[in-house]
């Protein structure tokens, strides 16, 4: 394979198949008698090792390019894509779009344009050989097997994407973005007395490998990993009924974003289908909590310069010390429902048309020390780490499985628990919140979100939070 080279990234997207005054010229005639919509181009290199059992297990690279051509008129959307960026393919896409109805009312105004710039432009994938990422691998495998004769066996994987997208709208307005990506995952077993527990940790965002390679961060994560794994190995089944339950900050506040976030989309909101439909300026949670979205924080997982209809990133408040504020917004919905797009409009790769996503979802700090948090448990759990989950958006109602938490007995830590599921519902529960720690964090940037059949990265974060009464299913 050939290095990749940045110095134009343009090149990867246009050729002489496609100049960029004829991917303009297309797009004002394809969308002529459209509200709104775009030319979507993207370019995309990814790769993945695994390594498993001593030995890596699968390496894959992947190069991929193509269009997506969106036309909207009043609420109906027409779309087409094509994995062949030339100017004949894209015409032809644009018959798809002859099915619309013509636009009634005025054009939507294109997005304001931004220079801001959250991540590098360089490719992540080339600056590193193929025999350095393995033999980190290595590293990460041998040093966790040392750690303790318990660890049985150990997973670990890299991956990584860089990406150049292309937005040209038909008034013409364009915007580029190149977008890297990189994770780090490692998974162990521990086993003693026959009995096996897992444990993992990962860390990435929008950056290089560079952090990935630092000697600090990835022990740090070989550590995490055993450490939960021998945790889990003393665990004891987990009670089940109504318990109070103490959330750990950072990676829970994936409990947040899948039982409130996902209602407070646009679209859900528009249709009427979400839990805080209509509901803007009521009181959705106890005083205290404040829940925002920001796409615009620098590496960030769940960051992006522009969203993917070239509308700026930002930070949206959505819900104010407990009183509810806003949705999050694509440009279709925002239109609809005669509000401002907040920077929200998503999607996984030019095979999809964008729709309203989060991005970074967190909640804010609170002024409440964690340890008196704790101490005020006088029966109940405290879950510091949860795998997967499950919502329903309609309801709010969610199941969550906790991959590491622990009894609390009067105030005290007493044995970690295994089997714990946390059920309820988003809205309820952002209403019980009696205690918000002073110690937000977001996660290490590990997290995908999935809607409408199209995963993509975001970011989670929250404090320490306790919860007066959550219901637990547990296995004792």
């Amino acid at each position: 394979m050939g290095a990749m080279t940045t110095s134009d990234p343009a090149s990867l997207i246009y050729s002489d198949k496609l100049s960029p005054a004829e991917a303009q010229a297309l797009t004002t005639r394809l969308l002529s008698s459209c509200d709104d919509g775009e030319l979507y181009l993207q370019f995309i290199a990814s790769e993945s090792f695994a390594f498993d059992d001593g030995r890596l297990k699968a390496a894959d690279y992947a190069r991929d390019s193509g269009f997506g051509l969106r036309g909207v008129s009043g609420e109906a959307t027409g779309f087409a894509h094509a994995n062949d960026i030339s100017a004949a393919a894209i015409a032809r896409a644009g018959e798809t779009l002859q099915l619309l109805d013509p636009a009634k009312g005025a054009k939507a105004a294109p997005p304001a344009r931004t220079n801001r710039h959250l991540y590098t432009d360089d490719s992540p994938l080339d600056l590193v050989p193929f025999a350095e990422k393995v033999a980190l691998l290595e590293k990460i495998d041998a040093v966790a097997r040392a750690r303790d004769p318990r660890v049985a066996q150990v997973s670990a994987s890299l991956t990584a994407s860089w990406s150049v997208i292309e937005i040209v709208r038909p008034d013409g307005f364009t915007a580029r973005d190149i977008r890297p990506l990189v994770r780090l995952n490692v998974s162990i077993v521990a086993e003693m007395n026959g009995r096996r527990e897992t444990g993992s940790y990962g860390f990435g965002g929008r950056y290089l490998y560079d952090e990935l390679f630092d000697e600090g961060r990835w022990m740090h994560a070989v550590d995490e990993a055993v450490r939960q794994a021998l945790v889990n190995l003393d665990s004891v089944p987990a009670p089940a009924g109504t318990s109070t339950v103490l959330l750990g900050p950072g990676w829970p506040g994936v409990l947040l974003h899948e039982a409130v976030g996902h209602g407070l989309e646009g679209d859900f909101n528009r249709k009427g289908t979400s839990a805080f439909s209509g509901r803007i300026g009521e009181r959705v949670a106890a005083p205290g909590v404040t829940v925002v979205d920001d796409g615009a924080i620098a590496q960030r997982r769940g960051s992006l310069t522009i969203d993917d209809e070239g509308t700026s990133t930002r930070e949206t408040v959505l819900i104010e010390d407990g009183i509810l504020k806003g949705y999050m917004q694509d440009r279709l919905n925002a239109r609809l429902m005669g509000m401002e797009p907040t920077g929200n409009g998503r999607r996984e790769s030019y095979e999809h048309a964008p729709m309203p996503r989060m991005t970074n979802t967190f909640m804010r700090a609170g002024t409440d020390d964690p340890a008196e948090l704790l101490a005020r448990v006088k029966d109940g759990i405290y879950a510091t780490s949860f795998g997967g989950g499950q919502v329903d958006i309609t309801s709010g109602k969610f199941v969550f499985s906790c991959t590491e938490a622990y009894k609390v007995e009067n105030g005290k830590v007493i044995a970690p628990i295994k089997g714990a599921t946390l059920i309820g519902d988003g809205p309820s529960v952002l209403t019980r919140v009696i205690g918000i720690g002073d110690d937000m964090q977001l996660d290490q940037g590990v997290g995908m979100c999935g809607k409408g059949g199209q995963g993509i990265p975001a970011g989670v974060g929250q404090p320490t939070l306790l919860i007066d009464g959550i219901t637990v299913g547990g296995t004792g």
